[in-house]
């Protein structure tokens, strides 16, 4: 018994040695709220970190990254979305508690509904048709994510049971569904990738995080066609420090909400360990910066592998960029809402780039980002005339894009900056050699 008593008090040591320390300052910086994380070094711990501030909807607008052997130390500037310091007590003790319990890594579960990942090749009323077939088969769309990039289409959708609500189970009627979307997946295929639909009865990762995996899997990352450009503005370097043993990249883009989420995701799933990292941001622009070593403890080793992780890297900024006018239908909800919708979309030349549809209390919560037919902004008189088709007082305008970029805009403005990240890579290294970095500034 004593001995038993002995391993129960070691256990609860080891626990204790293990779990991620938070401390939230809000006296130290005037614009910001700071956030320290010390933890122990594992795979996924840092971006396990950044899900939960992202997934606040709070935007990161420094953080500091550093590696001291077997323990991580983590700074970041958070604020909301309006730019302004925490200061709702719940919100702080969410953030405490959610990240002190994230070294266990629990996966999420589907709680009474089926979720169905999709890929395959994006054209003009896919979502439409997709939606349609859903209703077609009595499934109810309760919540879905879908991104567009490069010509590819990644998208989770959550489904029940319209007549008994209940999650779908029955082996033959979900590969009917499988089978269904297939088809339509593979409407218009170029031959580049086959189309694909699977139901994952148990257990999915976190969503976004997957979407980026199915996109990475469908490896949307590749040019196809000069229609799906890469976007000039984002400029990403890689560079190897061979006398500490790093690779260093550098990424500088337009900030938007969920950055650091998209960069450190990719970099997590391609099996990469970051050991030092420093996120700034200014006004519309961000660097980032990246001291990165394979899992087994080297640095990239090929020139292949380098141009892969720039490909990667400027894919993952790209997905999530809002292209076209941000429109957002609140209404109740019924059987082949999404079908009706989208289905006026399509019949009004309107293309969905990326979608996000939720349901609570009955009540339909649905985002589109929409462009015309061939990818330009759409005409704000078309927008009226659907709004009027669906009801002004059902779908609004929620956001217009203020500024828009011409392909090959910024360019050469952008190729100067990365110049300028390459130089403050130096530096960086030369204060890191004498010893003089610190956490926090």
């Amino acid at each position: 018994m004593a001995m038993k008593g002995y391993l129960d008090e070691y256990e609860k040591l080891v626990i204790r040695m293990n779990t991620p320390r938070v401390v939230i300052d809000n006296g130290v910086c005037s614009s910001a709220t700071i956030v320290k994380v010390d933890s122990p070094r594992g795979h996924g711990i840092l971006l396990e970190a950044v899900q939960i501030l992202t997934d606040l909807n709070l935007s990161i607008k420094k953080a500091y990254i550093s590696s001291d052997g077997r323990w991580n130390m983590d700074v970041f500037h958070v604020t909301d979305i309006n730019g302004n310091k925490l200061n709702d007590q719940s919100v702080l003790s969410y953030i405490e508690q959610s990240i002190e319990t994230v070294y266990y890594g629990e996966d999420i579960e589907v709680n009474g509904l089926t979720a169905l990942e999709l890929t395959g090749t994006d054209r003009i009323g896919l979502l439409s048709e997709m939606f349609a077939v859903l209703s077609d088969l009595n499934c109810d769309v309760v919540d879905a994510k879908l991104w567009t990039h490069n010509g590819r289409v990644a998208s989770i959708i959550y489904l029940k049971d319209c007549t008994t609500g209940s999650p779908i189970l029955d082996p033959h009627r979900i590969s009917n569904i499988e089978g269904r979307l297939k088809n339509v997946l593979n409407g218009d295929n170029d031959g580049n990738s086959a189309a694909k639909a699977c139901v994952a009865l148990d257990v999915v990762t976190h969503v976004e995080r997957r979407l980026h995996q199915l996109m990475f899997e469908d490896r949307d990352y590749e040019k196809r066609s000069k229609r799906h450009e890469r976007d000039p503005m984002v400029v990403v370097t890689v560079q190897n420090w061979a006398e500490r043993g790093y690779s260093v990249v550098n990424v500088h883009c337009r900030d938007r909400t969920k950055l650091l989420f998209d960069v450190v995701c990719t970099l997590t799933d391609m099996e990469y360990a970051v050991f030092h990292a420093t996120i700034n941001t200014s006004s519309d622009q961000a660097h980032l910066e990246f001291y990165i070593r394979h899992k087994d403890g080297s640095p990239i080793s090929s020139e292949a592998e380098r141009q892969r992780v720039i490909q990667c890297l400027e894919a993952a900024v790209e997905r999530r960029a809002s292209e076209g006018v941000r429109l957002e239908l609140r209404h109740p909800d019924k059987q082949g809402l999404l079908a009706e919708v989208t289905r006026t979309f399509r019949e009004n030349g309107l293309n969905v780039t990326r979608t996000e549809i939720s349901t609570s209390c009955d009540m339909a919560t649905n985002i589109f980002y929409v462009t015309d037919a061939n990818g330009n902004g759409a005409d704000s008189k078309l927008i009226e005339s659907v709004r009027e088709k669906i009801g002004l007082e059902w779908l609004r305008v929620k956001e217009i894009p203020s500024v828009i970029h011409k392909k090959g805009d910024g360019e050469e403005e952008q190729q100067t900056k990365a110049v300028l990240v390459s130089f403050g890579s130096l530096v960086w290294r030369n204060l890191f050699s004498f010893g003089l970095i610190k956490s926090c500034s």
